[in-house]
């Protein structure tokens, strides 16, 4: 038993001293280095306690040179385009969603990277470097994305270089010029300053080449996105210059749906309210029906177009159109009203002629019986009076007009000539002058 338990405890020293002579050869292996634990003594390196301070900005772009540590820090933006939700013609204001990116230069965060094996650090809190105090001008609301993790990243780079990206949405504001509603073009910025930094310690550059990328298949309802420009907008104000970046979304506004919705249907009521030139005049039930309900659908039209759209002081595009249509249907409302006078007027005329007429009868049955007989001058009296008048020249529109004798009648067929001819004319002077108008005439 006890060369066995001797045999047993030699073999577990034997196996033990195997283990610990291969741990000690991997560990001897070059290509078996555990770079994830050199970043962690890189951080500590470059981050660690008293090493680095996040409330000093650091030097210009060149600061290895003398003097350069007084240059302005300089910091490329540029940003991707996700999507746009919305664009509120009432509240004058539109939605985005982009993944916006800055990118600086800070030589205190250098470091080895082991030839090439390290190519960047990266960092989910933003408050251990420093960081420029960039803010949205014209933000309404912005939220951070924090779903799963929150969508933040910093990378250093070995030569110092810091890329910060986050997801972000904001609402944004968007002064609107409604001139030429709904055919107008809008345009919507987007605008990047610094809080607190003067342009004497901080200055934002666009990046060079494509600072600013679109989704391919960015989809708005109402809009189509035509252009984007870039721009730089730096203020003035009493306590110094700061630097700031625009870059103006120039859209255009989908004219289909307003087709549809608007013009088309107030075309119809226009249209519909000259059925009642058509019907016969003492049709008054009918006709004053027609004229009311078209007039008041269009009245509701023009109210309902009004409700989706700011309380402007000036004429939009869209009011023209409403209020001409608006007219056109009272206008034949009140055409009725005047052939409905008309056909009164002509009754009584015809009631009076016939009074005439029969006054005239009686008068004249009774002079067979005072006239002597033989009297040539009786016989010459009863001779109608000839008049020869000379020959004029028969104006057509007269002669169509002589067809119809009663006024009432002409009042309705010029009607049915007369506002057609109006409202087309009127439909080719709103559509040249509001469609083909020049985009430097819109502001």
């Amino acid at each position: 038993m006890t060369a066995a338990k001797g045999t047993t405890l030699i073999f577990a020293v034997t196996i033990l001293i195997l283990c610990c002579t291969c741990t000690n050869a991997n560990e001897k292996q070059p290509g078996k280095v555990n770079f994830r634990e050199k970043e962690k003594q890189v951080l500590d390196q470059i981050l660690g306690p008293g090493r680095y301070d996040a409330r000093i900005r650091p030097s210009g772009v060149n600061g290895t040179a003398v003097g350069d540590e007084n240059k302005p820090t300089v910091v490329w933006i540029n940003f991707f385009l996700r999507s746009i939700s919305k664009i509120d013609d009432y509240k004058m204001e539109y939605s985005v969603q982009l993944t916006f990116r800055e990118q600086w230069l800070d030589e205190r965060l250098k470091f080895n990277d082991f030839g090439g094996k390290i190519k960047y650090l990266t960092l989910t809190e933003a408050n251990r470097v420093w960081m420029p105090d960039l803010f949205f001008s014209n933000e309404k609301e912005g939220h951070f994305h924090n779903i799963i993790m929150p969508n933040v990243y910093i990378r250093i780079f070995p030569y110092g270089s810091v890329l910060y990206s986050i997801r972000i949405s904001l609402t944004l504001s968007c002064p609107m010029n409604l001139k030429l509603y709904p055919l107008d073009r809008q345009i919507c910025s987007l605008r990047m300053a610094s809080y607190g930094w003067t342009t004497d310690d901080l200055v934002f550059l666009w990046k060079d080449g494509d600072p600013v990328q679109v989704v391919k298949n960015l989809h708005l309802p109402r809009f189509t996105l035509e252009k984007f420009l870039t721009d730089y907008c730096n203020s003035k104000t009493n306590t110094g210059e700061y630097s700031c970046l625009k870059v103006d979304l120039l859209f255009k506004r989908e004219f289909s749906y307003y087709l549809i919705q608007i013009y088309i249907p107030c075309c119809m009521l226009v249209i519909v309210s000259w059925v009642s030139f058509w019907l016969d005049q003492g049709a008054v039930p009918a006709r004053v029906s027609l004229g009311v309900t078209t007039l008041l659908t269009m009245a509701t039209q023009t109210s309902g177009i009004n409700a989706s759209l700011p309380p402007v002081s000036y004429t939009k595009a869209i009011d023209v159109w409403t209020g001409v249509c608006l007219t056109f249907v009272f206008g034949a409302l009140l055409e009725f009203a005047l052939v409905n006078y008309a056909s009164r007027s002509d009754m009584h005329r015809e009631n009076m002629k016939k009074q005439r007429r029969q006054q005239y009868e009686s008068e004249h049955a009774l002079e067979p019986l005072v006239r002597h007989p033989g009297d040539p001058m009786a016989i010459e009296k009863l001779r109608p009076c000839e008049i020869h008048v000379p020959a004029k020249r028969e104006n057509c529109c007269r002669t169509w007009l002589s067809k119809f004798p009663t006024r009432s009648k002409r009042i309705d067929v010029i009607s049915r000539i007369t506002f057609p001819l109006v409202f087309a004319l009127f439909n080719l002077v709103y559509w040249s002058t509001y469609l083909f108008r020049n985009e430097g005439e819109e502001t």
